[in-house]
């Protein structure tokens, strides 16, 4: 009895001790719960960062990144972060400093272009994650206006839609402006904005005129009312040039200014972060050299004697092999340059490199990569690797002194003729970083963006030098401009207009470098004192430099702005929800019923054919019934997708890729694949270009009801070059004259006929239509003349085709108004090409005409050379991209 008592309290001291235990752990799970769940910030901030490093590879192929490496860098992140004595405290010092580690590593892999980019998106990722930024705004940010047109009348019909609300800054905002701030006007944040914008119309057009229109404050209640954030939406509709700036100031508020102001590149730094498993990728843009800053480091880690290099292409795969056995036996630093060159033996690369054991190579083994950017190269050693982009000097300051730093004093000095000697290569190098940095101005620096190299400018400067010794009493400048601009830098030129550029750009001597004199030649004597003198120049230069006007770096900066949002529109994810209740699917059918309510019938082709009769004395009703054809087949298209998508939503048939790929396009504001490849030349967005369609089918229908107009819209036209051929055929057939013989002349009707009443002239025709960029028509001077301040486009008056006879008649008044030929020079005179798009740069047709070039135009210079003009980048456009 007693033993039996003895077990029994034995047992119930177990069980209390027990039940003690499992309080006291149950306590501790507690505990463990609640400093978990204080890491959950955390844990939700790593995974907003690697999801938006993963979305990276949607901008460039060479932007990939693993989860192994991401690991690792956030175990790196918890060891250097400073311990905190609380656990939220502890988790706000992680989250900040890694992400801006992760912000350091990643930028050092990004191109120039894309530092900002990346940086804009984690501050809007962060703050979508907070629930700060609307679904809307964020769309109406990246696509702009998405709503479908008004509906319109039949094709027949040449009424249009009823106007929106009057512009109340017509003479400074721009109908696209207006029409963007209508759009917003639909947010719910923004309700009201238009009428504000009309109340307040000196305060916006103060905005606008700003040198600092991202800094200028909205009028008040929206100066209160917006945040920072959505302050960007309002400027892209008022200043587009400023979106880039004002999205520095977003991400300087958001993240902190380090997050707009990336690190220095440092080599040395990358490569305490490799190991022989881990190579190191330079990923290089055009005219980017790695191997200087590659030998310096090995000359300076005492490696310049266990350097080997090698430069793929055909038949260099088995030699890459053998080096890379040899590097890893005996610890060599092994270079394989150009890798996109290689694409066959790069899957035998990526084997090699998966197949190294960090403990049986040798541990001074590395492996250094460059490639240009190619979807073909590896993406395991992108993910694990160590990139590093790697770009020429921007700007043209910098690109000057990178030459002069290459240069000693022997080479200055290494002349017999030192003063001409210093001068022609002070003029080469400018020109050399002239021709490059034009290249930043899009369209408008040159049609095609060439890929001038510093071997270019070093042969040129070999070639100067031996003709300069050679001619001893005067400078060859006409042989050496005809080696510059036809064979050392023309050669790379294709474009009939760039031909003309970069004949314009090099002048001969007495030339000023730029009207304001900041880049007269110095009279400088050694390699310091022109290093000290180019350091003097402005780091943002004025583009009177490149022969471009101020207007120009609103044309850069609005490229700049467009280009970014457009690349975060492609990395959006494409089951999201349009928010307020509006689900992407629902989007997709609002959009696709309302241009499908707009669109016309198509055109009755045989009514056509038989109100316009194919006629040896009328060549305009065969280009009618041909632009008839072509809208119809194009109508075809656009009505089809759209009713197969709007099935395909409602589950009535499959949703190929053909039909998502349309879908997604409207949801992006895009004009779908399949319509343009059946539509004219366009850069106009969704909403814009399904108006334009409309406009253009108002154009044909109202000739095909009322007869030949007296005005043509050129615009119209699905192929104006064969309007144009039309034209001259029956001027040539009504005088008897062969066709190729006769030409346009080309006179600007400045203020039209009397009474406003155009009638249709005896001989060609009249057209409108017509844009201006790089200048603007003076119709009191009836010439060119210089744009005004931030007006990047003007509308050209009504031009007056008039064919003549031209064998043997000489050029005589061709740009004077139709009352009174102005006997203009034709050394004055300058040839302005017009093209179908602000894109310029087209190809050959199958039917032997360019896809974008329609012709060139004779306009009165103003008393300038044509070179002046040429420099502008002066041209006419049949459309615009808004």
């Amino acid at each position: 009895m007693v033993r039996a008592q003895g077990v029994w309290c034995g047992g119930e001291v177990t069980s209390n001790e027990v039940a003690a235990r499992m309080a006291e752990a149950e306590a501790t799970e507690r505990d463990i719960d609640a400093a978990r769940e204080g890491y959950r910030p955390v844990a939700r901030r790593g995974a907003l960062l690697f999801f938006a490093i993963s979305e990276l590879a949607g901008v460039d192929p060479m932007y990939q990144y693993s989860l192994g490496w991401f690991r690792a860098l956030f175990v790196r992140g918890m060891e250097e972060t400073p311990k905190a004595d609380s656990v939220d405290a502890r988790g706000a010092a992680l989250n900040e400093a890694f992400t801006f580690s992760l912000f350091e590593n990643v930028c050092r892999s990004l191109f120039e272009r894309h530092k900002l980019m990346f940086s804009f998106m984690l501050a809007v990722k962060v703050m979508q994650q907070q629930g700060r930024i609307d679904a809307k705004d964020w769309r109406f940010l990246l696509a702009g206006p998405t709503a479908a047109p008004a509906r319109t009348p039949g094709a027949g019909a040449a009424e249009a839609p009823p106007p929106p609300p009057a512009n109340p800054g017509a003479g400074w905002l721009t109908n696209k402006s207006w029409g963007e701030v209508l759009a917003l006007d639909a947010l719910p944040a923004f309700s009201g904005f238009a009428q504000h914008v009309a109340e307040c119309e000196e305060h916006y057009h103060a905005l606008f005129d700003s040198a600092q229109a991202h800094e200028h404050p909205l009028a008040e209640p929206f100066a209160s009312r917006l945040s920072s954030y959505q302050r960007l939406l309002a400027l892209r509709c008022l200043r587009p040039d400023k979106v880039l700036a004002g999205a520095r100031l977003f991400v300087g508020e958001v993240l902190g200014r380090r997050f707009v102001e990336p690190p220095p590149f440092d080599l040395a730094t990358c490569f305490r972060e490799s190991g022989p498993a881990t190579p190191l990728v330079f990923v290089l843009s055009p005219g980017a050299d790695p191997m200087a800053d590659l030998l310096a480091l090995a000359e300076e880690m005492k490696f310049s004697k266990k350097f080997e290099k090698v430069s793929l292409g055909q038949g260099q795969g088995p030699k890459a092999e053998r080096l890379l056995a040899a590097g890893m036996e005996r610890g060599l630093w092994v270079c394989l340059q150009n890798c996109h060159l290689a694409v066959s033996w790069l899957p035998t690369l990526e084997r090699i490199v998966e197949g190294i054991q960090p403990d049986k190579v040798h541990k001074d083994f590395r492996l250094w990569l460059t490639s240009a950017p190619s979807p073909a190269f590896p993406a395991s050693i992108l993910q694990e690797g160590v990139k590093m982009s790697l770009e020429p000097p921007a700007g043209l300051k910098a690109n000057l002194l990178r030459q002069y730093n290459r240069f000693s004093e022997q080479y200055l000095a290494g002349s017999s003729r030192p003063l001409e000697w210093r001068r022609l290569l002070f003029g080469m190098c400018l020109f050399h970083a002239v021709v490059q940095d034009r290249r930043k101005f899009g369209p408008l620096g040159w049609n095609i963006r060439y890929d001038f190299t510093d071997g270019d400018l070093s042969v040129s400067l070999a070639q100067m030098r031996e003709f300069l010794e050679e001619a001893k009493d005067q400078v060859p400048y006409k042989v050496l401009r005809f080696l510059f601009t036809e064979i050392n830098y023309g050669g790379r030129v294709t474009d009939a207009q760039d031909r003309r550029l970069i004949n314009a750009l090099v002048l001969e001597e007495g030339y000023a470098f730029s009207p304001g004199g900041t880049y007269a030649t110095p009279g400088c004597e050694t390699v310091k004192e022109f290093v000290e003198h180019i350091s003097s120049y402005p780091l943002a230069p004025s583009p009177d430099i490149f022969g471009l006007h101020d207007n120009a770096d609103i044309t850069c900066e609005q490229a700049e702005s467009y280009g970014m949002l457009g690349s975060l529109l492609a990395l959006q994810p494409r089951a999201s929800g349009g928010g307020g209740g509006e689900s992407q699917e629902d989007a997709i059918a609002r959009i696709a019923n309302g241009i499908l309510e707009t669109l016309p019938a198509s055109f009755d082709l045989d009514a056509v054919a038989a109100a316009y009769p194919t006629s040896h004395a009328e060549s305009m009703n065969t280009v009618l019934l041909q632009e008839c054809i072509r809208y119809n087949a194009l109508l075809e298209v656009v009505r089809g997708s759209l009713q197969q998508a709007l099935k395909a939503l409602r589950g009535l048939v499959v949703m190929s890729p053909d039909l998502e790929a349309v879908a997604y396009s409207l949801y992006d504001n895009q004009v779908p694949e399949a319509w343009a490849a059946k539509a004219y030349p366009s850069l106009k967005p969704l909403a814009a270009w399904v108006a334009d369609l409309l406009e253009r089918l108002r154009f044909i229908g109202g000739w095909v009801a009322q007869g030949r107009p007296a005005v043509y819209w050129i615009s119209g036209f699905f192929f104006p070059q064969a309007f144009l051929t039309g034209m001259l055929q029956n001027f040539a057939r009504r005088h008897g004259h062969p066709i190729d013989a006769v030409a346009f002349e080309h006179l600007v009707m400045d203020f039209g006929p009397p009474g406003g009443q155009w009638e249709a002239p005896e001989d060609g025709c009249y057209v409108r239509g017509l844009f201006l960029e790089g200048a603007r028509w003076d119709a009191e001077a009836h010439a060119l003349a210089e744009s005004r301040p931030k007006e990047l486009y003007t509308q050209m008056p009504v031009l007056w085709l008039r064919p003549r006879h031209t064998r043997g008649a000489t050029a005589a008044a061709a740009n004077a108004t139709a009352a009174a030929p102005a006997p203009a020079a034709a050394a004055r005179g300058y040839e302005c090409p017009l093209y179908k798009t602000v894109q310029r740069a087209g190809t050959v047709s199958t039917t032997g005409h360019s896809t974008n070039f329609v012709m060139s135009v004779d306009l009165d210079g103003g008393g300038r050379p044509a070179g002046h003009w040429v420099a502008r980048g002066v041209a006419l456009f049949a459309a615009l991209p808004f």
